[in-house]
């Protein structure tokens, strides 16, 4: 479903808060479309729906469903090896493994093993995009093998893990303390940024 990729979560997140902050107003459909050039509209219950919701660190959103390295394997070889190569050392998709301790080098190989701070974050962005061709084509016990089989390769988790909801929270990821907080003055609630004025 084209709500699937990340342009349509990104356009149905804006007509989803438009229309919220329309419908507090009385008007619906208002802001959703585009009064200057008739374009757009609020979306539906179901495109909303179909956005799923964002996994959180902590593992809050993780639906039921597990997943072992081996299993990871066969999907990883069915539906990732074409893009990532069948080790994830990376084709015409992005390198997955490798890179730890590189980081603050001159040359930083940021992959799932060195750079991702939160295994929950693989997690969402496999089910959220991929396949690239294909994405959220995956069942959640697809997305947990994927993710087992990753880790693995990136030796973050033993051969023989099982990653469920109460599991994949609790992988310590290489680079979880590499991230340091935003000091903006915007940010966590402070003060908010001055809006611009519309141009008309």
């Amino acid at each position: 479903m084209w709500a699937r990729n990340g342009v349509g979560l990104a356009v149905l997140m804006a007509l989803a808060s438009a229309g919220s902050i329309n419908a507090s107003l009385g008007s619906a459909s208002g802001v959703a479309q585009s009064p200057r050039f008739g374009v757009g509209r609020a979306p539906t219950a179901d495109e909303i729906r179909d956005l799923g919701s964002a996994i959180a660190p902590d593992g809050t959103g993780l639906p039921a469903g597990s997943g072992n390295v081996s299993q990871g394997r066969a999907v990883f070889a069915a539906h990732c090896a074409r893009c990532h190569g069948r080790q994830g050392e990376g084709e015409i998709g992005a390198r997955l493994v490798g890179g730890q301790g590189s980081l603050r080098s001159p040359r930083p190989l940021k992959t799932v093993g060195s750079f991702w701070p939160y295994a929950t974050t693989l997690w969402d962005y496999v089910n959220r995009a991929m396949p690239f061709d294909k994405p959220g084509a995956l069942q959640p016990d697809e997305v947990y093998a994927v993710s087992a089989f990753i880790l693995n390769l990136n030796g973050i988790i033993g051969d023989d893990q099982v990653l469920n909801a109460v599991t994949l929270p609790k992988v310590q990821m290489p680079n979880r303390d590499g991230f340091v907080p935003d000091a903006r003055p915007d940010v966590n609630g402070l003060k908010p940024r001055p809006q611009p004025t519309p141009v008309r």
